[in-house]
């Protein structure tokens, strides 16, 4: 089995891959001067391979399932699923409209402790609102994995709900001159 690849050198690849020095419009309307591109980690299979392979350490050993939230938490969650081959469901914010009218996809985690899987962790209010729903269908969640955290209160946030939060990376990690305010 390949060795894990180390935080630091992650770290450079996702700055230089998927930080981006260009105006940014958070959903809450805040702009930024920089974010991370989820997109361009989703679209590099080597970079999202290692990026996962670097998270599989973030799972907690207990963990039964993974879920991840659309849409950067989808690729990752797969990612991981195939690194730790532990199942995936993928989770939509609201359901689907048509077809199975669902909001939970993939495997049946229910009765299953249940890690969720997201690309960048600001708030945490998107992740509290998916493990909510996950307890409601019968998924104890009692963790998150994320690539990238912000220090914008989600840490705590989840932590006030017994959710404890492991991020591969912090802006910190980040290398400075790519980082930015990156979201």
């Amino acid at each position: 089995m390949t060795a894990s690849p180390t935080p630091g050198g992650i770290a450079a690849r996702l700055a230089e891959t998927a930080c981006v020095n260009h105006p940014f419009t958070l959903t809450d309307g805040t702009r930024l001067s920089a974010y991370f591109d989820e997109y361009r980690l989703a679209a590099n299979p080597s970079l999202l391979r290692d990026t996962a392979r670097a998270m599989v350490s973030l799972i907690p050993d207990e963990t039964e399932a993974l879920a991840g939230i659309e849409l950067g938490g989808v690729p990752l969650v797969v990612a991981l699923s195939a690194a730790t081959g532990l199942p995936a469901s993928f989770l939509r914010r609201l359901p689907k409209r048509y077809g199975s009218r669902r909001q939970i996809e993939g495997a049946d985690i229910t009765g299953q402790r249940t890690v969720l899987v997201d690309d960048v962790v600001r708030s945490g209010g998107q992740l509290l609102a998916m493990a909510r729903m996950l307890r409601v269908a019968g998924a104890p969640v009692s963790a998150a994995v994320c690539v990238l955290e912000r220090p914008l209160g989600g840490r705590k946030l989840l932590a006030e709900q017994h959710i404890t939060l492991h991020a591969l990376l912090t802006e910190e990690d980040l290398p400075a001159q790519r980082a930015g305010d990156a979201a």
